[in-house]
């Protein structure tokens, strides 16, 4: 993968690693604290803090690839709603993780803070 920001977000930017004890349930927290995406409205930045918690399966994410993956939303007008579950199925689509959380908490702008949950649990078989 080249060290540069891709243009648009992709899963495709995501590589991923064999999860070292796929047979145990452990909890994998990454924090992203300088998350930054623009309004689709006023074309104004947004920044915010987003945490993924999963579980992983076989595979698990490679944090250079998450972290360029992420930064291509820098130029993307986006809501909240949309990134938020766009990012949670992009990393199940990659991961396969028997259970994922993603939050997304936003800088208050207008007087207002916002905080977006998504969770995903993987189907028992």
């Amino acid at each position: 993968m080249p060290d540069v920001i891709a243009k648009k977000p992709t899963p495709d930017i995501l590589d991923v690693f064999d999860n070292p004890y796929p047979d145990r349930d452990y909890v994998i927290v990454h924090v992203c604290p300088e998350f930054t995406s623009l309004c689709p409205k006023t074309g104004q930045p947004d920044y915010g803090t987003l945490t993924f918690e999963y579980v992983a399966d076989k595979l698990c994410v490679e944090l250079k690839s998450l972290k360029f993956y992420l930064q291509a939303y820098r130029n993307e007008g986006v809501f909240y709603e949309r990134l938020t579950n766009q990012i949670t199925d992009d990393l199940v689509a990659k991961l396969k993780p028997r259970r994922l959380k993603t939050t997304a908490e936003f800088t208050p702008r207008g007087g207002l803070h916002s905080k977006i949950v998504v969770e995903y649990v993987a189907p028992r078989d």
